[in-house]
């Protein structure tokens, strides 16, 4: 039968606490896995069950066993690709950072759709015995770091943590014109653009809280390079925040004017991410990709 494992010894500081707690509240765990882990007893302290209440102490080894019955959709189905592009910037055995490549869809949107980055990582995955769950999205022309899961258990944690804004992404991205300030935050609502069913705007309909930081990084008498932070995640948010302040992402095809051969110069550049089922986290930089570089000579 299926079944994923995930062990974990607790640190040298690590204050003692109930295992239910360390679960929940620590490792963001569901209470309706915690409540089958409990009742299938399958979480082992130092080899042996031990109900949630039970104290857990620095230097204690885990070990939690989930089973396909503790997901609503245990298998993500993807059907496996060439894994020629995938480019690993980090792996464990619970997760995967890739660079994903321009142009490539991050996902499926239909049974049988190939050609996906995701397709390409179940490829990548297939010989490990392993499927990939899609965690967030960048758009099909953004370049970057994306992280996704290796198996069930661990989307929930990381799911959760992208709601609290423990991982935390940082774009680059080449816009046309000057930038005035060096750093400053847009905030200006997302909604729907009536007139192209593809685009978002600045109080189009239903639009909801956006907020995006900025930091320049370097100027040209056209062009601006700016590092962005999210705040918020709506779709198209930087793209339409940037068109609003009238410095449109250089290469957009919705957004700006430029020759189609160019390229849509945004880059998912950094990403800080606590791991799940520990205390640790990582800091990763996906390489600025030789378009962003090739403009910069140009200007």
């Amino acid at each position: 039968m299926t079944q994923w494992q995930l062990t974990a010894t607790l640190p040298a500081d690590f204050t003692a606490k109930p295992l239910r707690q360390l679960l929940t509240q620590d490792w963001w765990l569901p209470k309706h896995l915690v409540f089958s882990l409990k009742r299938g007893q399958r979480v082992l302290v130092n080899g042996s069950y031990r109900p949630v209440n039970f104290d857990v102490l620095a230097g204690d080894r885990l070990q939690l066993t989930f089973v396909p019955e503790d997901f609503d959709h245990p298998f993500s189905n993807v059907d496996p690709d060439s894994a020629a592009t995938v480019a690993v910037l980090y792996e464990t055995a619970d997760l995967l950072v890739v660079n994903k490549t321009p142009g490539s869809k991050t996902h499926p949107n239909q049974p049988g759709e190939v050609g996906t980055t995701l397709n390409h990582v179940a490829a990548y995955l297939e010989p490990k015995g392993q499927q990939p769950y899609i965690l967030n999205r960048l758009d099909q022309e953004t370049s970057g770091a994306l992280l996704i899961a290796k198996n069930p258990a661990v989307v929930p944690p990381l799911v959760r943590a992208i709601k609290e804004k423990q991982v935390q992404r940082t774009y680059l991205t080449w816009v046309h014109g000057r930038f005035n300030s060096d750093h400053g935050t847009i905030a200006l609502p997302i909604g729907r653009d009536l007139e192209d069913q593809r685009k978002r705007r600045v109080d189009g309909e239903h639009a909801q809280s956006a907020i995006t930081h900025y930091q320049v990084i370097q100027r040209t008498e056209t062009a601006t390079l700016v590092a962005i932070r999210l705040q918020t995640g709506r779709t198209h948010q930087i793209r339409v925040h940037l068109s609003a302040l009238g410095h449109p992402i250089v290469g957009d095809p919705l957004y700006a004017h430029d020759a189609r051969q160019q390229r849509l110069l945004l880059h998912s550049w950094q990403l800080k991410l606590p791991l799940p089922f520990s205390f640790a986290e990582v800091r990763l930089v996906a390489p600025v990709p030789d378009s962003f570089r090739a403009f910069e000579v140009t200007q």
